[in-house]
């Protein structure tokens, strides 16, 4: 066997169905387009959602709620996270390209740190966004932080 005889498993390819091409092939005629009407012709084409003239899904489930364009969202980091880093790889300085490099955020994420857990270890955090709880918990322990 070599890539020369290769072929498709029997039954898994299926010729496309050939319309206009006569009356003798089943499918000349209208070519399967019916008699008449908008979707008949060429070019005909309908928008996206619409339902034949019926109140279209989208119009018909009700709306609440608001989305801000403008938000930023960030991703968490705990502070149990930041102390088996910390364990782990003997850090002094936990910034963002440990957490990329480690594995707990994306390069294009916005960071902020959270208070659950514990830090025992006196570290320099530098990050997008602190909470209270864990701002005095790096503090508590000696440690300092760095709003990016």
């Amino acid at each position: 066997m070599n890539l020369s005889n290769l072929k498709p498993a029997k039954g898994s390819i299926k010729s496309s169905k050939r319309i206009g091409r006569g009356t003798g092939s089943g499918r000349g005629g209208t070519s399967t387009r019916g008699h008449k009407g908008a979707g008949s012709r060429s070019g005909h084409s309908t928008k996206i959602g619409f339902e034949g003239g019926q109140m279209p899904l989208q119009r018909r489930v009700p709306k609440f709620g608001f989305k801000n364009l403008n938000r930023v969202e960030y991703n968490g980091v705990n502070l149990d996270a930041l102390q088996a880093l910390v364990e782990k790889f003997n850090l002094t300085t936990v910034d963002l390209e440990a957490l990329v490099a480690h594995g707990l955020v994306s390069k294009n994420d916005k960071v902020k740190i959270l208070g659950r857990g514990e830090l025992n270890a006196k570290v320099e955090v530098k990050a997008h966004g602190f909470s209270a709880t864990a701002q005095k918990a790096i503090e508590a322990a000696g440690g300092s932080i760095v709003k990016l």
